[in-house]
């Protein structure tokens, strides 16, 4: 369908407001396709022609302040709108829909361990045309009254309070909403397992599916109780009070995002509700998702941007917010640890790639609906939050709220734009809010800091250099080693400083020079770090001995990009891991390393005929970390353990004994697992797999299944994965990516060369079928990544170049980045050559 453009959003700005959309759905129509019915209420500002969005499957009618429309007259997704006078108008327009199995606009899907049905909507950013007919842009806010017809046994959820009506059997009606953009309207409707409270007033919910609702009962204390400490900490920073009449969480199967902020009714992806054993780490992460949507209700539902271009007003500051406010208000005060092993490199890869762009674009630069979903990255997310985290430092937290509750106060329920939060910022403050803007925010890139630190009379002095040329505050940790024990490091001082230092000369600073020199300690700015030479071999001596874990996960956020860069052999990287992570306490550190040192260096940077050394290495440190007494730590160790050894008979014998030894006890997660590592090694049959799934049926065992049946080292079943992934359409998004997870891998290049050059045609062709969603997919999980050649560069860049038909939006930007990706893994090769 075509992307909505910036100028025609514009222009119906100009021409329409919009007041009230009645909805009413039918889920009562079978497995394809649901009923629609839209009446827009609606204000022409002046004469004019304009036109509303819809997908259907049937347009059965559209009528006009009373005169029918021609349904023959919708192009594709647009029904034309003509001669509409100045004044008040109402349009109803009634459609079939079709429900997707991609996770886009209405999402059905049955569960295969009872044969129950759910429904859900994701409706972002330009998916509300798929569910209702809508004047789809974020600036033409409006109320959405809602009924929905449902099977007697559902329950549905809504955007607000939804109640059974009474009116007939299985009919609901959900309470207004206040104004919101058309891609948060929200319905979720299925024989839900629901656990409610109350909090402040206000009704509370939890939901999942019934299969999972052992496992959500199990955690409902953990997430009720994040959750209101949460909204009561927003309303201590916030002056404006939650604007919504309800908040349900609900935990939803296959869907692409982590969370969706529809307001009054969040959806997760139901992975979220654990299963399996999980690390407390990754209880933290799930927290965070859950403040941050919550940052949501504020920045984004209740303040919305005006077009596409200011998405890092919603993602940067819910980014931002979420991290922070869970550290303040929860257990998990560890969160900026985890940001930066987990989050902040994804922020710093993708300011490095051709594809990268300014935390807030240029207008032109986001020209219509479909640039605007690429912008959806590391930047938006990653790199904005690491740049309100520095503004924080360098603007102060109390005039950094006070501007925020301005901004709240001026735009609620309303649309903002840069320029409008900026002003309200730098009328809390003296400081020139709008020049660190234009060097933040409007540019693009990652600067690097290295520390110059020379002997000076009666003491030490620190110069810093710079490559780049925004304006940083930061905090410089001073360490010793230890007379007693030099593994271990002792912080001698910490202290700010600008950089650039504007002429000002640095002091001298009291004793000798110290053994480490760490920039950016804290992490509170956004920009790559160096080291001077004795500062490294410190640290090479004694990283473990550094006593803050953000500390830690700072010099190993610079040893990783040390090797991206070509500046430390692969092998050394490993050298250091083998050395300290035995030792390491933080399991956001010891999973972010595992996770770089076997993803990248094991299967991408070195030269194949390294990698069983590599993962030798990673075996051994995986042994060293099963000895802890923490769980989480064994846990960790235990899925390292499992994908780094080649030794099938210990394998077999984890899976046939239902542990490992000295590790956890085997949960479906770790079943899963080791069967993937046996099917690529070739020790597993499909009656293996089948076995399996007869035990677990799950959802997650039949995605478990397909990541198994496509790792067989066997031509047919290669053979049949290809056809499941690019010749039918039958495969939902969530098997699609299993499929894709399972069919490359580094030990099966034999087998699968002959499917590298038959991967563009087939991802552009798949692409252009199925959408954004299965775009993304293709080219995330069925690129083959671990083929780390130049022809496939070659290809690659083909495709890109010359490609008839030419590949969608939303895979050339992956492709695009998957090629830069390798690029940079064939540098490394060279220097670890």
């Amino acid at each position: 369908m075509p992307a909505l453009t910036r100028a025609e959003a514009e222009t119906r700005a100009r021409l329409i407001a919009v007041q009230h959309y009645t909805v009413d759905l039918d889920l009562t129509r079978g497995d394809e396709v649901f009923g629609s019915t839209t009446v827009i209420r609606f204000t022409a500002l002046a004469d004019g022609d304009t036109f509303v969005e819809l997908k259907p499957t049937v347009l059965h009618g559209a009528v006009l302040d009373g005169r029918p429309l021609d349904p023959a007259a919708l192009d594709d997704n647009r029904l034309p709108l003509t001669g509409l006078a100045a004044g008040p108008h109402e349009l109803r327009v009634e459609a079939d829909m079709r429900y997707s199995r991609t996770g886009e606009g209405m999402h059905r899907f049955t569960d295969p361990s009872d044969g129950e049905t759910y429904v859900y909507t994701q409706l972002f950013l330009d998916d509300v045309q798929r569910v209702v007919a809508a004047f789809d842009q974020p600036d033409l806010k409006a109320v959405f009254e809602v009924a929905v017809t449902a099977p007697p046994a559902w329950t549905v959820l809504g955007n607000g309070v939804a109640e059974r009506t009474g009116e007939a059997e299985g009919r609901w009606r959900v309470a207004a909403t206040p104004p919101i953009s058309t891609y948060l309207l929200a319905v979720a409707a299925g024989p839900w397992h629901s656990v409610r409270t109350e909090h402040a007033g206000l009704p509370f919910g939890l939901h999942c599916r019934r299969s999972l609702a052992p496992y959500l009962d199990a955690d409902v204390e953990e997430l009720f109780d994040i959750t209101r400490r949460c909204f009561d900490r927003y309303h201590e920073l916030f002056e404006e009070p939650y604007p919504f009449d309800s908040y349900d969480q609900a935990f939803v199967p296959e869907f692409n995002a982590g969370a969706m902020e529809n307001p009054g009714l969040v959806t997760f992806r139901d992975e979220m509700v654990f299963r399996s054993a999980v690390t407390d780490t990754e209880r933290q992460t799930r927290g965070m998702v859950v403040a941050h949507e919550m940052a949501h209700m504020w920045f984004g539902d209740l303040v919305t941007l005006r077009w596409w271009d200011d998405i890092w007003l919603n993602e940067s500051f819910a980014e931002y917010m979420g991290y922070q406010v869970l550290s303040e208000a929860t257990r998990f005060t560890g969160t900026w640890t985890d940001f930066a092993v987990a989050r902040k490199g994804w922020g710093y890869d993708a300011d490095q790639r051709p594809s990268t762009h300014p935390v807030a674009p240029a207008p032109e630069a986001v020209p219509d609906t479909a640039s605007a979903l690429l912008n959806f990255d590391g930047i938006s997310y990653a790199k904005g939050a690491s740049a309100l985290r520095q503004l924080v430092t360098w603007l102060g937290r109390k005039d950094f709220l006070a501007g925020i509750n301005e901004h709240f106060a001026r735009h609620r329920f309303g649309n903002a734009a840069l320029a409008d939060f900026i002003d309200s910022l730098a009328g809390a403050t003296d400081r020139d809010v709008h020049a660190w803007a234009d060097r933040w925010l409007r540019t693009t890139g990652v600067d690097t800091l290295t520390p110059v630190p020379v002997d000076a009379d009666g003491g030490w002095r620190l110069d810093v250099t710079q490559q780049g040329g925004r304006p940083h505050r930061i905090s410089v940790a001073a360490y010793d080693r230890a007379g007693a024990d030099p593994a271990q490091l002792v912080l001698r001082e910490r202290f700010e400083t600008d950089v650039p230092a504007d002429g000002e000369t640095p002091g001298t600073r009291p004793g000798t020079r110290p053994d480490l020199v760490l920039l950016n300690d804290q992490d509170l700015t956004y920009a790559k770090i160096r080291f001077d030479a004795r500062s490294w071999d410190t640290l090479v001596a004694a990283l473990r001995g550094l006593p803050d874990p953000l500390s830690r996960a700072l010099v190993w956020n610079a040893a990783r990009d040390l090797v991206r860069e070509g500046e430390l052999r692969p092998a050394a990287y490993l050298d250091v891991a083998r050395t300290h992570l035995p030792y390491e306490t933080d399991i956001a550190v010891v999973q972010g390393v595992l996770g770089f040192a076997r993803g990248q260096i094991a299967d991408r940077y070195l030269p194949a005929d390294e990698r069983p050394g590599a993962l030798a290495t990673l075996e051994a440190l995986a042994r060293d970390l099963l000895t802890r007494e923490d769980p989480g730590l064994r846990l960790a160790a235990a899925r390292e353990l499992i994908a780094a050894t080649a030794d099938t008979g210990a394998l077999r014998g984890w899976l046939t004994e239902d542990a490992l030894p000295g590790g956890p006890a085997l949960d479906p997660e770790l079943r899963w697992q080791i069967l993937t590592r046996l099917s690529v090694l070739g020790a597993a049959s499909a009656e293996d797999i089948a076995a399996e799934l007869a035990s677990d049926p799950s959802a997650t065992g039949q995605e478990g299944a397909a990541r198994c049946r496509a790792a067989l080292p066997d031509p047919e079943a290669k053979r049949d994965a290809w056809a499941r992934m690019f010749d039918g359409d039958t495969l939902s998004n969530y098997l699609f990516t299993a499929t894709a997870q399972g069919f490359w891998q580094p030990e099966q290049f034999d087998l699968v060369g002959e499917y590298v050059p038959r991967f563009f045609p087939a991802a552009v062709a798949v692409a252009a079928r199925r959408g954004p969603a299965l775009a993304e997919a293709a080219g995330r999980w069925a690129f083959p990544v671990p083929v780390v050649e130049s022809s496939v560069l070659d290809l690659g860049e083909e495709c890109l170049r010359t490609g008839d038909p030419a590949p969608t939006p939303a895979l050339r930007r992956r492709l695009a980045d998957q090629l830069d990706d390798l690029r940079r893994a064939l540098r490394v090769r060279g220097v670890a050559a």
